[in-house]
């Protein structure tokens, strides 16, 4: 999964980037359990699997 591809779906469960910044990575935050977590701005390039999984259980998808 690209990073793009992976912005849309947690966009779609209802996260949104806080505008700060975390070592030069954008913080996005999910607002049903306040949990804060870090993106990439690498669109086009693929996610790692130990990255793209953590992504995914910060934001709430399954």
């Amino acid at each position: 999964m690209k990073y793009n591809e992976l912005e849309k779906l947690v966009r779609k469960a209802g996260c949104y980037p806080t505008g700060e910044e975390q070592a030069g990575h954008p913080l996005w935050i999910n607002p049903n359990t306040g949990e804060r977590f870090a993106m990439s701005h690498h669109h086009s390039r693929e996610v790692a699997a130990g990255t793209l999984k953590s992504i995914k259980r910060a934001a709430g998808i399954k």
